[in-house]
């Protein structure tokens, strides 16, 4: 059985390292994006960040705004450089988030009430879309005119292509989990690279641009970030069946309870192994008890569906690794994407 290692103590540094750096130079563009929405709209900000309890934005590795700041330096250009791109990436992937609350009627952010819940859902939808009017003016306003506009386009498209994945994701729930018409693993990859890839591959790229870089290399740095939301997602989605609740936040099973069509389970049930059909039964039946959720995660994890989605995982930062070496940079930036890739994996325990 594949089991993803525990992140090394240098990864962690290294990623640490180039994580802060890209906050302390997006934190004070996301403040002033905020600060400018006045009133009521910037209060609402502010909770969503944190900034109210003292705390600064991402507290964790801040992936979006580093991807930025990485591909910015890799092609010979200043930190400073990114800057609009990791701020604009961050406030859409916040945007995102608030709305996410509301469709999943999910009550907690970060540990606190979510938006939604703490302010009410016509001032979450608001403050979702003021954040997302000023990820472009950000954008625009911070760069120049021919990349500032090239940079815009690529985070239109990927905008796009992350409601169509969600969409995507929301019809998934509605059909069966066998026969004909059940969602496929090449169909739940599609999906995925736009849910979440789309925003880290413009992250990547619209820093490398902001920075000099010419479109060809601007796409190659879009394939490395879709590739590392891949390993994002694949790890995520086993994380939501045998996280540890108190590293994740979130209760042990928990996709397994709520129903959610993810890869493990996705590649189990294609297994059409034994240990696939009792689960098909068991899904079919539903999960009411604690017992009944322990078995189905036994059952995914016998047809091989978490071995499917590590390997999956693995495999994608080989794509990175690709991306990597089509590209002559520093051989420390390059250190800085192989630890981050590593360190989205090294989650798994």
């Amino acid at each position: 059985m594949t089991r993803m290692t525990v992140i090394a103590d240098s990864d962690h540094d290294v990623v640490m390292s180039a994580s802060r750096r890209a906050r302390e130079l997006t934190e004070p563009v996301l403040r002033a994006a905020v600060g400018r929405l006045g009133g009521a709209l910037a209060g609402i900000g502010a909770y969503h960040f944190g900034w109210q309890s003292g705390d600064s934005f991402a507290a964790g590795k801040a992936i979006r705004p580093t991807l930025a700041v990485l591909a910015a330096e890799a092609v010979g250009g200043a930190p400073s450089d990114a800057v609009p791109a990791a701020a604009a990436a961050e406030l859409v992937h916040n945007f995102s988030l608030i709305h996410d609350d509301i469709v999943d009627g999910d009550e907690l952010r970060r540990g606190q009430p979510a938006v939604w819940k703490a302010y009410g859902v016509p001032a979450a939808i608001l403050i979702g879309d003021a954040l997302h009017s000023e990820a472009f003016g950000v954008l625009l306003g911070g760069s120049g005119p021919n990349t500032g506009a090239a940079a815009a386009e690529r985070l239109a498209a990927a905008m796009r292509e992350m409601a169509i994945g969600q969409v995507e994701d929301i019809r998934f729930t509605e059909r069966p989990w066998a026969g004909e018409h059940a969602v496929r693993i090449a169909e739940y990859e599609v999906m995925a690279v736009a849910k979440t890839g789309a925003l880290l591959g413009f992250s990547a790229s619209a820093g490398a641009l902001l920075a000099g870089a010419d479109d060809a290399v601007a796409g190659c740095f879009d394939r490395l970030g879709r590739h590392l939301g891949l390993a994002f997602q694949c790890t995520d989605d086993v994380l939501g069946i045998w996280g540890d609740p108190t590293a994740t936040g979130k209760p042990v099973f928990g996709d397994l309870r709520e129903g959610k069509k993810t890869l493990p389970i996705i590649a189990a049930l294609a297994a059409e192994t034994p240990a696939s059909s009792r689960l098909v039964a068991l899904l079919d039946a539903g999960l009411r008890t604690d017992a009944d959720l322990r078995l189905a995660a036994q059952l995914v994890e016998d047809a091989g569906g978490r071995e499917f989605t590590e390997r999956e995982a693995a495999r994608h930062l080989t794509g990175v690794a690709d991306c990597l070496a089509s590209v002559p940079m520093p051989a420390e930036i390059r250190a800085g994407f192989e630890a981050l890739g590593r360190s989205l994996i090294g989650r798994i325990r």
